[in-house]
């Protein structure tokens, strides 16, 4: 059975903390480098679980500032 790749488990598994309100619209996420040693992973898989957080609308990055949960209202469908 193939496994999941990280990039993609780390951003289902923030999704999952802002659908249960554990990270609220408008929250800094940390950086790239605090990520990759709290994931154990390289910062070439945080930086890809970022754009894809960003290509969902999940985060909005601000260059020079940081990157930010959006309202989840934007993108996230009713059950």
């Amino acid at each position: 059975m193939p496994q999941t790749p990280d990039y993609i488990r780390i951003a289902d598994e923030i999704t999952d903390d802002v659908r249960t309100g554990k990270v609220l619209p408008g929250d800094k996420l940390p950086s790239i480098a605090d990520m990759s040693n709290r994931f154990k992973v390289s910062t070439s898989t945080i930086q890809m679980v970022y754009v894809r957080l960003e290509a969902l609308r999940v985060i909005r990055r601000h260059q020079g500032k940081g990157i930010y949960i959006t309202d989840p209202k934007t993108w996230m469908r009713e059950p």
